[in-house]
């Protein structure tokens, strides 16, 4: 944990305050975590923002996980057709097989993306 020694003191007029009060509430974090997340750099987001970008990476996690038994699945198709030299479906097979690889990797990107944006969004006391 850090030692914070360093105490500020800002002025601000009402409306200024009134948005600063309504920020941090909706971030979901203390007024001392917003400040220094603002301070840093950190994309500051709100609590329901933070919300949906979760639902969104454990709905993406399980899709990559899907897909990763799709392409093993296939990968051990493509192996067996191509034992018994059926070549058409061996085609077909490694064609499913790239595209699954593609959308695999896209969605993995996506997902890395939302789980870097939630990152970014820090509790007090780090």
């Amino acid at each position: 944990m850090r030692n914070r020694r360093n105490v500020i003191t800002i002025r601000m007029d009402d409306t200024e305050y009134k948005l600063l009060k309504k920020r941090v509430k909706e971030s979901g974090l203390t007024q001392q975590a917003f400040v220094i997340n603002a301070i840093e750099g950190a994309a500051i987001r709100s609590a329901d923002e933070v919300e949906v970008l979760k639902d969104l990476s454990r709905t993406l996690a399980d899709l990559v996980r899907q897909l990763r038994g799709l392409t093993t699945n296939v990968n051990q198709l493509a192996h067996e057709a191509n034992s018994f030299h059926v070549l058409p479906a061996l085609e077909e097979l490694t064609q499913i097989h790239e595209e699954i690889t593609t959308f695999k990797k896209e969605c993995e990107n996506i997902w890395l993306s939302i789980r870097s944006s939630i990152k970014k969004q820090r509790p007090t006391g780090q």
